[in-house]
């Protein structure tokens, strides 16, 4: 259904767009779609989005330590606030120790920025069931990440 991914492109332009005018940055937009890739097991978003979080600048280091954030300090304040919404969003239903999180996440971040990463979350989770689903294939890139064929 090309017209539904034409409008489901047009919608995530538009959410980009207001959350970085919200005060979400583009790396902890980044953060989201990559941590709830992960949860998902979406291997299209993932490949598209950790590309996308290194040209953001987040360091590879961070990248790597991703699925396991909440087990070392080099994550900041806010982006571990934006895990925990990503993580919340993603994760269905909400548990006691979700809510306690998206708790902590409004306080770090305050209401504009919290309720600018929740709409990244639902976004890529809709994203990453569409990439799954339909089964969007991850290609083969080299090095530098261009496509080897």
């Amino acid at each position: 259904m090309p017209e539904a991914w034409d409008a489901a492109e047009a919608y995530a332009a538009s959410i980009s767009k207001a959350v970085l005018q919200r005060g979400l940055t583009a790396q902890e937009v980044e953060f989201i779609k990559v941590r709830a890739s992960q949860i998902n097991g979406c291997a299209f978003c993932l490949d598209l989005h950790c590309r996308q979080a290194r040209h953001a600048g987040i360091p590879q280091q961070k990248l790597d330590l991703l699925q396991a954030w909440r087990e070392t300090d080099v994550f900041s304040e806010r982006e571990a606030a934006v895990l925990m919404v990503a993580e919340a969003a993603t994760k269905m239903p909400l548990t006691e120790d979700s809510q306690a999180d998206l708790a902590a996440a409004r306080n770090v971040l305050g209401e504009e920025v919290f309720v600018a990463a929740e709409w990244v979350a639902v976004t890529i989770n809709a994203f990453n069931r569409i990439s799954i689903l339909s089964g969007h294939p991850v290609r083969p890139r080299d090095a530098a990440g261009k496509l080897t064929h």
